[in-house]
């Protein structure tokens, strides 16, 4: 018989919101701080909210039009670098007790351990050694987390998201029995990992809107329904789970893409989305090269603003795969001119590189210039060289000085938000506007 194994899911509380507070030496329960960059306008969005501005009503996701007039909050800068930092720095102190093998990294504020093996050694009850580390990332970090423990994994995230938040202790415990017993009936459904809106509506015209109407709908209904994923739907239902921690360090993706999406600073005429489509042509190129891999098959995406037409989406194949801007950018951008529709403003634009395979497998057409298509990947592998060394905007190219050239701006960035590398010499109230 198998042990009975204890998983930990550990998440750090409003974490950019707190790391801000942390900076300034500020508590984030009694602090009214968003993390947002006004100088977007009234509807930029908070990419965190502190805990003191939540207990108003406040949304985690809101943008600052949404927080009460009578309120007076800071709006730090995000500064994603910084973040990072943090968050490298909790991982390691988890490594002072856990092996690497035993956590996973589940996003920069939340992570999943698998504590089975550690509750003898540190002679701890699970509740004991979650609170532990819940208290020396306090002290350590000054972040505040919250901690579910539950004998599987998705109950270790269920705990997290629903029970943890309404104990004293900050931390949530469930079994199979106790999430039958104590969640089965539950609403909504969406406070459920992995079940969102689409799925609930599908739930919901089946009549299902709980955990236990799964339980009790015939599985070949579910199967007709949702496929394969509804015995993803029955398991967790019933509070199972079969995914172990080593499942998911042995996991590799069989995605064969690099994709890439933006939404732009503002709607985009035609020519101006256009420039940015080209840099992103560019871009992904380079992180191809980056990858080691080659591409034929890139896939475009337009979106237009307020949804005023349905998203354009089309593809192309170009004769050779490569990683060759020269070779790429003609057939996207006649895609491009030939799908997006020159009257409606544009919002985000999305590319990706499909079926790409290793580098290795590069060849050409007979009467391809080899030269010079060798010469233009040892000039851009030079430029990578030159980027990755002192930086993504050491060097650049005429189009991202053209009117709506958003690449400079997106080098200085970290998934899509503000690094703030030139504020971390001068923490503490570098960026803050009081509103």
């Amino acid at each position: 018989m198998s042990k009975q194994r204890t998983y930990f899911c550990i998440d750090m509380k409003s974490f950019y919101a707190s790391v801000e507070c942390a900076e300034r030496g500020l508590n984030p329960f009694e602090t009214n701080l968003v993390v947002a960059d006004p100088s977007r306008g009234r509807g930029a969005l908070c990419l965190a909210v502190s805990p003191k501005l939540k207990s108003y009503g406040v949304g985690g996701r809101a943008r600052l039009y949404e927080i009460p007039g009578n309120l007076t909050y800071i709006a730090a800068l995000p500064r994603m670098k910084l973040y990072v930092e943090y968050a490298a720095d909790i991982y390691e102190m988890y490594l002072d007790y856990f092996d690497p093998a035993d956590v996973h990294v589940y996003s920069i504020d939340e992570s999943f351990i698998d504590v089975t093996d550690y509750l003898e050694l540190y002679r701890m009850t699970p509740r004991e050694l979650a609170k532990k580390l819940m208290d020396e990332i306090a002290e350590r970090m000054r972040i505040p987390s919250t901690a579910g423990i539950g004998t599987n994994l998705f109950l270790a995230k269920v705990a997290l998201d629903i029970t943890a938040k309404h104990t004293p202790d900050h931390t949530g415990y469930l079994t199979e029995e106790s999430f039958r017993k104590t969640l089965w009936d539950h609403r909504p459904i969406t406070d459920f990992w992995q079940i969102a809106g689409g799925i609930s509506r599908r739930l919901n015209r089946l009549g299902i809107q709980t955990m236990r109407g799964i339980t009790e709908m015939p599985p070949e209904i579910l199967y007709k329904e949702f496929g394969v994923n509804a015995e993803l739907l029955i398991d967790h239902a019933w509070g199972r789970e079969s995914c172990r921690m080593e499942d998911i360090k042995n996991y590799r993706s069989k995605s064969h893409s690099v994709s890439f999406s933006q939404i732009l600073p503002y709607d985009y005429s035609f020519e101006r989305a256009r420039v940015v489509m080209k840099e992103m042509i560019l871009n992904g190129c380079h992180e191809l090269m980056k990858r080691g891999v080659i591409s034929r098959k890139i896939w475009i995406g337009i979106n237009y603003t307020s949804n005023a037409l349905p998203a354009a989406h089309g593809h192309v194949n170009i004769p050779d795969a490569t990683a060759l801007y020269s070779l790429m950018e003609p057939a996207v951008m006649d895609l491009y001119d030939r799908i997006a529709d020159r009257k409606v403003l544009i919002r985000r634009l999305s590319i990706s590189f499909g079926d790409v395979c290793d580098e290795g497998c590069e060849g050409y057409g007979l009467f391809s210039d080899w030269h010079a298509l060798e010469q233009e990947k040892a000039r851009e592998k030079a430029v990578l060289e030159l980027s990755q060394r002192y930086g993504k905007n050491a060097v650049l190219r005429g189009t991202d000085f053209l009117m709506g050239a958003t690449q400079r701006e997106r080098n200085e960035m970290i998934g899509g938000h503000r690094a703030g590398y030139g504020d971390l010499p001068d923490k503490g109230k570098n960026g803050d506007k009081d509103i």
